[in-house]
């Protein structure tokens, strides 16, 4: 079957009928074999978004770096765990400039390393976002709380931003770990570290994090999409979804509030 030719004045055009809002903050997922044969590839895409969003408006994508986890979270079967403190000494300094995602897509490796991206501080979930809003979303990341209150996407509520899924289902819906945060259960934590810089020199740290769980991503994206409060279309190939962050996030901490302590 013939992927369908999609150029990025296509995907600006798809967009904004979607509702992407000119001047507004955008979270993006975006799943770049869903879009069909994009002429530029991942540039073209990051373009595209920003040409919606106008030079007024501010991209953010989550940017992990799972590489950087210590080994015994990791638990890697080809790491025996007489070599831990080795990988732990081995492993590069998180480099917000420099690190690459891993498991995140090209798009947003091509936003990374768009001139003018910042990113978080976090050195296994760091966000990138571009755009005049960009240092705000990215202000504050702390290590042992990656996707609750000391977040970016605490910020990204508090801004009512929009959550855009292109090409992909609520499972890969980010924000919803802001909820679980919200629910008012009390997750487990798991012990980890990371390489990073102290007053300019590389030390191990250690924290303390939340399990996060995303079992339910899609069951509470459906619930979601049964209230209305989401705009589904196409966008070059794909099927998009687009919706507000406070919304979304506040009807799934609801929702995991009710469900999750009544599961076996």
């Amino acid at each position: 079957m013939t992927r369908p030719l999609v150029l990025r004045a296509d995907l600006e055009r798809d967009l904004r009928a979607l509702g992407v809002e000119p001047g507004g903050v955008l979270v993006a997922h975006v799943s770049l074999s869903r879009l069909g044969t994009v002429v530029g590839g991942e540039q073209a895409v990051v373009r595209a978004l920003l040409d919606a969003l106008g030079e007024d408006g501010t991209l953010v994508m989550p940017s992990q770096s799972w590489q950087l986890c210590d080994p015994a979270y990791l638990a890697d079967p080809s790491v025996p765990p007489s070599r831990y403190d080795d990988v732990r000494a081995a492993l590069p300094v998180y480099d917000p400039a420099w690190t690459p995602t891993r498991t995140m897509g090209l798009v947003v490796e091509a936003l990374r390393t768009l001139p003018g991206t910042v990113r978080s501080s976090h050195p296994h979930r760091s966000f990138v976002a571009h755009g005049p809003r960009a240092a705000e979303v990215l202000a504050r990341h702390d290590l042992d709380d990656p996707v609750g209150e000391g977040s970016p996407l605490a910020a990204l509520h508090a801004l009512d931003a929009q959550v855009l899924l292109l090409g992909v289902g609520y499972d890969k819906c980010t924000a919803l770990h802001l909820a679980e945060a919200r629910s008012g259960l009390v997750p487990p934590t798991v012990r980890n570290g990371a390489p990073v810089l102290v007053d300019g020199h590389r030390e191990w740290v250690w924290f303390d994090e939340p399990v996060v769980e995303d079992a339910d991503f899609e069951t509470v994206g459906a619930v979601f999409s049964a209230t209305g409060h989401e705009t589904v279309g196409t966008v070059g190939a794909a099927t998009a979804r687009l919706a507000r962050v406070r919304a979304l996030v506040d009807l799934a901490a609801d929702w995991f509030a009710r469900t999750r302590d009544r599961r076996d």
